[in-house]
């Protein structure tokens, strides 16, 4: 009976330790948080549904909710910052709208519209201050792109630069604006899921590609891999599921070594759908989904759960051993390490 009694009390410490490393912040509005873009050390932006974005100058202690009136049909599941005066809204769904505001958020301009009924974009990313870009679900087999090089205030479409057709049935996921990865060399990365997936690559800022395959569960229109993070140029992580069946443990993440031509299995992964994924350092990555957020301190190889909470998006605060969750009903949180 002692003995039961040491092992209990050790599991409550360990299980206080874990729970105390993820702090629920204040509550926002009832929106569903999928955008999320740090901008500097203290300076984030958050974007949902119902026309909502928010602002934080504390590294997320605090944070200035605005909805747009004009636009509270609108789900913004994609955000760039670039400052606390400067970013970039994204909408998903018909009509699509990309927005950019340099007054922090006072004022807003359409900088694209799109009232195609076949237009969904799902995620938008910079490789610098002025070149970025937009990439949707395809339309004719054809996935669309959209480039910007003034910052987000005119973009020209170059979905001809991507010659390689999607399958029937394969598109992507606009669950966390995390299946596109940007970086300032020109290195692109897109991932598409359903019926097939593909990890598609362009080392030239999305003028020309090559397509590798994934080996995330696929096969339903609910499957395939939803996020996509690079630590350096060649090692990344792939995460995803099912999100219908967010327990499903099963052909969920994937590490890669070569800047994503070939992917490897953990030897344990998350426990269930993950709809992004983020590395905090070398060998820390912190998962997220509706089922709940993981951990993974070697590098992507074996996972333990860090909370049973469930989130949409983790993104990494500069400078500092810690991230921010956030998920549906304004819900936020902070992960110290």
């Amino acid at each position: 009976m002692k003995k039961f009694s040491v092992f209990v009390f050790l599991l409550f410490i360990c299980h206080g330790l874990s729970a105390r490393q993820v702090t629920e912040l204040p509550k926002g509005p009832a929106t569903s948080i999928r955008g999320m873009s740090v901008a500097s050390p203290t300076v984030v932006w958050l974007s949902g549904s119902k026309g909502w974005f928010a602002r934080s100058k504390d590294a997320g202690r605090t944070w200035e909710w605005k909805q747009l009136k004009e636009y509270v049909a609108f789900d913004f599941r994609g955000v760039a910052a670039f400052s606390a005066s400067k970013a970039v809204l994204m909408s998903s769904g018909s009509p699509a709208v990309i927005l950019y505001t340099e007054d922090g958020g006072e004022n807003w301009k359409e900088s694209y519209r799109n009232e195609s009924k076949e237009i969904f974009l799902d995620g938008i990313s910079f490789y610098n201050g002025s070149e970025g870009l937009v990439y949707g679900d395809p339309i004719l087999g054809k996935m669309q792109l959209l480039k910007t090089e003034d910052g987000g205030k005119s973009w020209f479409n170059i979905s001809e630069k991507l010659t390689i057709p999607l399958a029937e049935g394969e598109a992507s996921f606009a669950a966390s604006n995390t299946g596109i990865e940007t970086r300032s060399d020109g290195s692109t990365w897109i991932i598409t899921g359903g019926k097939a997936s593909s990890v598609f690559y362009s080392a030239d800022k999305g003028e020309s590609w090559r397509a590798f395959d994934s080996p995330m569960l696929r096969g339903k229109e609910t499957q395939g891999p939803f996020s996509i993070c690079f630590y350096d140029k060649s090692r990344g992580a792939l995460s995803g599921g099912d999100y219908q069946e967010d327990t499903l443990s099963r052909k969920n993440f994937f590490v890669t070594e070569d800047g994503g031509a070939i992917w490897r299995a953990p030897v344990r992964g998350p426990s269930g759908f993950r709809s992004c994924v983020a590395y905090i350092s070398k060998n820390i990555l912190i998962a997220t989904g509706t089922s709940g957020t993981d951990i993974s301190k070697d590098g992507g190889r074996s996972w333990s759960s860090l909370s049973s909470q469930g989130y949409h998006v983790v993104s990494v605060l500069q400078k500092q051993r810690s991230a921010l969750l956030a998920g549906s009903d304004g819900r936020i949180a902070l992960i110290r390490l």
